[in-house]
């Protein structure tokens, strides 16, 4: 028996039910997903499917806990009290050695500092702890020189740009979200999940590969080579990103890298009060800063992952939407994104992790369709 989808679409997205319905049939497993957009803040899909799973679970969501944050920095650009092209050290006087003076806020948004870990690694319990990341990276020597490339920092760039804002405000950028964002839009969508929301979390799934995916990735060949140090495998034993999601820190502390836990629900509203009047409240961002933001700053191949043009400021770039489109993943397949010129909000995830990490291939057919009915509605 298939796994049944649920939830609802409204008049003309019935073709995204359908491909969600054919992306979760062809799964060999469940995978315990949800898709919800928003279509110029209207909720136009919200559906989900699997055995235990429903529209309001909450689980891990990985990375797409940078968009958060980083949503709050370009609030906080917009507003005028941090200056992307100041040096890092400005803010944050503890920020020196092996050229790091140099750094620009621009650049670390950028991940171009070089600082995607240290030799020894962290613990899961450390990897909570922006705070704790941040002091042990300000005098660490870089994997590279800074500002001179860029690899994808993926659990250390929010404590690195969340220091800045520390320095610069005197609060954190989970202090900020919440009062900012999550709570005035009553977003599914935390960094540090609050008690009355614990009975609806559940975690994150194994990844189940099938022989042909295993297949797949053993012809694939030797992964870069930083991007074991990036993600923290090479400790031993290397880290376990399943563990690392639902362990009771990094959920009760919701770290500003990979720490946040949510729905997709949750992510389709944070990009569109991004983008667009939600509720009667105007966009978070002015055109401009979405503009900024969204743009390419890291032309070449990423060294951690070997993806090319990969980031604007702080998110990643949406190559299957557009230029203009701005969003981030999540490890377990998540992905999300705001798209100013149709108008779509997206977000996706899903329990059980998709093998073997990253952007699951279901959401480039789920993205083509919500992007083919919004084109074909403006």
């Amino acid at each position: 028996m298939g796994v049944k989808v649920t939830g609802t679409v409204a008049a003309g997205w019935e073709t995204v039910r359908a491909e969600f319905e054919a992306v979760v049939a062809a799964q060999p497993h469940s995978p315990e997903a949800q898709l919800a957009v928003r279509h110029h803040g209207r909720t136009v899909v919200d559906l989900w499917a699997g055995e235990d799973t429903d529209g309001e679970t909450l689980s891990g969501v990985f990375s797409i806990t940078k968009g958060a944050a980083h949503l709050v920095v370009a609030l906080l650009v917009q507003d005028g009290v941090l200056e992307p092209d100041r040096p890092v050290v400005s803010y944050w006087p503890e920020f020196t050695g092996h050229g790091k003076e140099r750094l620009t806020v621009r650049d670390l948004l950028a991940h171009r500092s070089g600082l995607i870990n240290t030799p020894e690694g962290f613990t899961i319990e450390e990897l909570a702890d922006d705070a704790f990341i941040a002091a042990r990276l300000a005098s660490a020597e870089p994997y590279w020189e800074p500002g001179t490339a860029y690899g994808y920092h993926a659990f250390v760039i929010g404590a690195l740009t969340g220091e800045v804002v520390r320095r610069a405000t005197g609060r954190s950028i989970r202090e900020i979200y919440e009062e900012r964002v999550r709570a005035p839009y009553g977003l599914d969508l935390y960094m540090g999940l609050p008690s009355e929301a614990q009975e609806r979390w559940k975690p994150v799934l194994e990844a189940l590969p099938t022989p042909a995916q295993l297949e797949i990735q053993a012809a694939a060949g030797p992964m870069p080579e930083l991007l074991p140090v990036a993600f923290n495998w090479h400790t031993d034993p290397p880290m376990d990103l399943v563990a690392y999601a639902n362990h009771p820190l990094v959920k009760a502390q919701g770290p500003a890298s990979a720490g946040g836990v949510g729905t997709a629900a949750g992510i389709a509203g944070m990009y569109a009060a991004a983008i667009g009047e939600v509720d009667g409240r105007p966009a978070l961002l002015k055109p401009e800063t979405v503009a900024e933001f969204a743009k390419l700053h890291t032309p070449g191949l990423d060294r951690v992952v070997s993806e090319p043009d990969h980031f604007g400021l702080g998110f990643e770039r949406q190559p299957a939407v557009g230029p203009e489109a701005f969003g981030h993943c999540g490890a377990a397949g998540a992905n999300g994104f705001a798209d100013p010129v149709t108008g779509i909000a997206y977000g996706y995830t899903r329990r059980r992790f998709g093998f073997p990490g990253g952007p699951a291939p279901e959401n480039l057919p789920l993205t083509a369709a919500v992007l083919k009915v919004a084109r074909a509605s403006s």
